[in-house]
């Protein structure tokens, strides 16, 4: 089923977008007050647009948006989240918190049907403590997230996922609908299959990584989706540069080829006396189809860093310099 009779124009609050992925301790431990302080910091430097879902700190990163949003006008900013999971007590069983710091103590259930989907949303609402959601995403139907039932849960998100949230879309309970992946095929194949307003890619279009140039990009604007980019620094290469020790790209230790490809890019940015991070975080919004970007934080000092790379001038002619490492890798 294709068609854009039913997409709406998300129009987000900013372009550059708080991912609330930190302020559920995803890595690092975070406190109650650094989590308010984070949050409000973010407004007040410009962002606008601010994302979570049930998976971040198994409900604390909603619960702490949540506390954050009832503290501003509900109307300044654009909200998203996620479904595909809910939240249970573990009745005793044990849960891998994977990464985790200080999560709330609550298992997370995979289920992509209508029923699940409104139980994740009504989980959601009492979290955030809103009624209306701008942009819900369907997340991790992915190869990466399932492996060999990934067939059977694309099948399932299609008929209980997407027509959960198209009949609330057709009601005005929410205004559009994603879907968030970290594999760009899978998120062409989803909007293919159906009417999405967006497409939230992590790290599939990057100034490391253009995976999405070959399928997404060009579909999406065949279909008049919105790309938001996540993912900018390659989980963190492009943050701490190639040389660190504990440079990963997603999640992991960099391959050989990606190191040497992003110290290329790094010698570039150089040259241009411009830090490897502004390019990072500027060149997803050289495509016109990418409407956002999110950025993952959890200290207070990195958002004012992130907003002056993202304002930083640019020359033209980088860019043009980094498109010939894609030319030799291709």
């Amino acid at each position: 089923m294709t068609g854009n009779s039913s997409r709406n124009s998300i129009g987000f609050k900013s372009r550059l977008g708080f991912g609330a992925s930190g302020v559920g301790t995803l890595y690092r431990d975070v406190t109650e007050a650094q989590a308010a302080d984070v949050l409000a910091r973010a407004y007040e430097g410009g962002m606008r647009y601010f994302d979570s879902a049930p998976l971040y700190g198994h409900g604390l990163s909603e619960l702490r948006l949540g506390t954050f949003l009832r503290t501003i006008d509900r109307r300044t900013v654009t909200v998203s989240t996620k479904v595909g999971r809910y939240m249970v007590p573990p009745y005793g069983e044990s849960v891998d918190y994977g990464l985790w710091a200080s999560p709330l103590r609550l298992k997370p259930v995979f289920d992509y049907s209508y029923a699940g989907t409104m139980r994740s949303l009504e989980q959601s609402a009492s979290r955030l403590g809103i009624a209306d959601f701008d942009l819900i995403y369907i997340h991790d139907v992915d190869r990466f997230t399932h492996g060999r039932a990934y067939e059977r849960r694309f099948n399932e998100a299609i008929e209980g996922c997407y027509r959960a949230l198209d009949d609330l879309r057709k009601a005005g309970h929410i205004k559009a609908i994603g879907v968030g992946v970290n594999e760009s095929d899978v998120a062409t194949r989803f909007i293919r299959a159906c009417s999405l307003d967006a497409v939230m890619m992590a790290g599939r279009y990057t100034l490391l990584d253009r995976g999405a140039e070959a399928d997404l990009l060009p579909e999406a604007q065949k279909q008049g989706v919105e790309i938001v980019v996540a993912g900018v620094f390659n989980s963190g290469i492009l943050a701490t540069g190639p040389g660190s020790s504990g440079a990963t790209f997603d999640y992991g230790a960099p391959p050989d080829e990606v190191i040497a490809r992003a110290k290329k890019i790094e010698e570039i940015c150089a040259l241009h006396d411009v830090p490897l991070q502004a390019a990072a975080i500027q060149f997803p919004f050289k495509n016109p189809q990418v409407s956002a970007a999110v950025l993952g934080m959890s200290r207070p000092e990195r958002i004012a860093q992130n907003m002056d790379w993202a304002g930083l001038a640019i020359p033209e002619a980088l860019w043009s310099d980094i498109d010939t490492v894609f030319g030799r890798d291709l």
